[in-house]
C-alpha cells in the first residue's frame, strides 16, 4: 500500500474543519451556517469524486489511495488508511448523502430564541459524523478501526438526544448502550488478537494480522466477539431492538445517515475483518449465521407490515434488508459477496431517499402515524411519486438498482445454499406488501379534509431527493461500473477464507 497518497486523509480532515468552522461561527454570522455546511459537504463530495478518478478500478481488490504512519508504535498502533473497491463505493455513497441531508435539514431545528443556532450545531455534528464515516471505511489498522467504531457513537448520540422527538433521550441512551456493549466485547477481542499476532510497531495492521495462525478455540471466540459487535451495529436479529426506537425519534436526516450509512459499518466489518482475520471460524459459524440472516429477512419484513409509525416501518424494512446482505456475505460465493457489497450501496440510496421523503411528509402533517394520512396522491403528486419510487426500490423492483444486488445475493446463495435462498425469497413478496400497503393507506383514496392545503415538495426538497432517485435508476440499468468495484474484492475474500467459488453465471447478465 502506498504511503504517499493523502486523498483519504483529506477526505477525513475536510469535514472536521467544516464542523469546527460551524461551531466557531460568531453570533452575527450564524445565519450563514446552512450555506457553510452545504459548501463544505459539496467540497468533500468533489474531493471524493477526484479520489475515485485516481483509483485504479483494474486493481479494485488492492488497497489504494492510502498512507501509513506509526501512531503509537510501542503498542503496535498505526494511522493506516486505504480502500479497495468496496470501501471506495461506500465512501462515495456517504459523501453523496451528506449534502442531501444538509439540504433536507435547511429549515429544521429552528427555535424562537435562536432561529439558526440549533441548526448550526446540528449541521456541525453531521459534518463531524461524515469524517468518522469516511475514516472507518478507510481504516486498515484494527485498533484504529475500533477507535473510530466507538467514536461514531458520540455525534449520533447527540444528534438523536439533542434534536429528536419526545422520547429522544430514551432512544439515544438505548442506542449508546447497545453500541458500547458491542464495542466493549470487540475491544477485548482486539487486545487478544494483538497478543496472538506477531506484535511489533505494525502489530495492529490488518495486513499483518491476516493469515496469522490462531488456535481453533481462540479463533472461534475472537470471531464471535467481532461478529457480535458488528451484528449489533448492522443490526440483525436478535440484537436489532435499538434501531426502531432510534429511527422513530431521530430527525429524518439523522435516520438517513444512521440506517443508510452507519449501519453498513457492521456488514462492512464482517466482510473486511471477520472473514479475512478468522477464516476457519467464519466457515464454522456460517451455517448458523445464514439461518439468523434468513430469520432477519422474514422477521423484519413481517414487523414492517404491522407498523403504525412510518419511521419504525422503514427501520424494520432495513432489518430485513440487512438479512439479505449478511446472507450474501456468508454464502461464500463470489456472486453473493459482490451482490452484498453492491447491496450496501443500494440500500443506502433507497433507504436514504425513503427517510428523506418521509421526513418531508411528516413535517407537513406533524405526525408519523400512518392513520393520520390518506389521499395525498391528489394533493402532493410529486411527493407521492418520489415516495413511490423510493418504496419500489425498497422492494427491489426490476429497473432499480436494489433489484440487481438482491438478485445477485439470491442467485449466488442458491448456488451453495438453495434452501436458504428459496426461503429468503419470500422476503421479496413481503416487501411488496409493506411498501404497497403503506402507499395505499397514505396516498390513495379521497384526501382527508385537514390535508387538502398541504404543499407539495419545494425545489430545495426535490434537489435533496432527486439525485438519489437518479442514481437508483442509473445503477438499475447500468450497474457495470459499480460491479467492477465490488467483484474483484469478492474473489479476493473467497481466497482469504479458503473456500472454493461456486459459479452462479449471474453476474454477466447484469453488466
Amino acid at each position: 500500500m502506498s504511503t504517499s497518497s493523502h486523498w483519504l486523509t483529506a477526505l477525513i480532515v475536510l469535514p472536521v474543519v467544516g464542523a469546527a468552522v460551524l461551531w466557531a461561527l460568531p453570533a452575527g454570522a450564524r445565519r450563514h451556517a446552512r450555506s457553510v455546511a452545504l459548501g463544505f459537504s459539496l467540497a468533500v463530495l468533489a474531493l471524493g469524486v477526484a479520489a475515485a478518478i485516481a483509483f485504479d478500478t483494474s486493481k479494485a481488490d488492492v488497497y489504494q489511495l492510502g498512507e501509513t504512519h506509526h501512531w503509537i508504535p510501542a503498542f503496535g498502533v498505526s494511522y493506516a488508511v486505504g480502500v479497495d473497491g468496496v470501501g471506495l463505493a461506500l465512501i462515495l455513497m456517504s459523501v453523496v448523502l451528506v449534502p442531501l441531508v444538509v439540504l433536507a435539514a435547511w429549515r429544521e431545528q429552528r427555535s424562537t430564541e435562536a432561529p439558526t443556532d440549533a441548526l448550526r450545531k446540528y449541521l456541525a455534528l453531521i459534518l463531524l459524523l461524515e469524517a468518522f464515516i469516511v475514516a472507518v471505511f478507510a481504516a486498515r489498522d484494527v485498533f484504529l478501526f475500533y477507535v473510530l467504531f466507538e467514536a461514531m457513537l458520540i455525534p449520533v448520540y447527540f444528534l438523536i438526544g439533542g434534536f429528536g422527538g419526545a422520547q429522544r433521550r430514551y432512544a439515544a441512551v438505548k442506542f449508546l448502550l447497545f453500541g458500547l456493549a458491542g464495542g466493549l466485547i470487540m475491544l477485548v477481542a482486539v487486545i487478544f488478537l494483538y497478543i496472538e499476532g506477531p506484535g511489533g510497531p505494525d502489530g495492529f495492521l490488518t495486513s499483518t494480522l491476516t493469515g496469522v495462525h490462531l488456535g481453533s478455540a481462540t479463533e472461534k471466540w475472537l470471531f464471535l466477539a467481532f461478529f457480535l459487535a458488528f451484528a449489533i451495529k448492522a443490526p440483525m436479529f436478535p440484537v436489532h431492538t435499538w434501531l426502531p426506537d432510534a429511527a422513530e425519534q431521530a430527525p429524518a436526516g439523522t435516520s438517513t445517515l444512521l440506517v443508510g450509512v452507519l449501519d453498513k459499518v457492521g456488514t462492512f466489518g464482517m466482510l473486511t475483518l471477520c472473514l479475512p482475520l478468522f477464516p476457519s471460524a467464519s466457515r464454522w459459524a456460517a451455517p448458523v449465521i445464514i439461518v439468523l440472516a434468513v430469520v432477519s429477512v422474514i422477521y423484519g419484513a413481517l414487523l414492517a407490515i404491522g407498523q403504525k409509525d412510518l419511521m419504525r416501518l422503514i427501520a424494520y424494512t432495513s432489518v430485513s434488508h440487512f438479512g439479505f446482505i449478511v446472507l450474501g456475505i456468508f454464502a461464500f460465493t463470489s456472486t453473493s459477496i459482490a451482490g452484498s457489497s453492491f447491496y450496501m450501496v443500494n440500500h443506502g440510496l433507497s433507504t436514504g431517499a425513503l427517510f428523506l421523503v418521509t421526513g418531508f411528509l411528516v413535517a407537513r402533517r406533524g405526525s408519523q402515524q400512518i392513520a393520520d394520512f390518506g389521499g395525498l396522491q391528489k394533493v402532493v403528486p410529486v411527493l407521492a411519486g418520489f415516495w413511490l419510487v423510493s418504496g419500489l426500490s425498497a422492494l427491489s423492483l426490476p429497473g432499480l438498482s436494489t433489484f440487481v444486488s438482491e438478485f445477485l445475493v439470491l442467485v449466488g446463495t442458491f448456488a451453495r445454499h438453495p434452501a436458504a435462498s428459496i426461503v429468503a425469497t419470500t422476503g421479496v413478496i413481503l416487501a411488496a406488501i409493506y411498501v404497497l400497503w403503506t402507499y395505499q393507506r397514505v396516498f390513495t383514496g379521497p384526501p382527508r379534509e385537514e390535508l387538502v392545503a398541504v404543499p407539495d415538495l419545494r425545489l430545495r426538497e426535490k434537489w435533496a431527493v432527486a439525485p438519489l432517485l437518479a442514481l437508483m435508476i442509473a445503477f438499475g440499468f447500468f450497474p457495470g461500473p459499480a460491479l467492477d468495484l465490488v467483484r474483484p474484492p469478492a474473489h479476493q475474500t473467497l481466497q482469504q477464507v479458503g473456500v472454493q467459488d461456486v459459479p452462479a453465471n449471474a453476474e454477466g447478465s447484469h453488466q
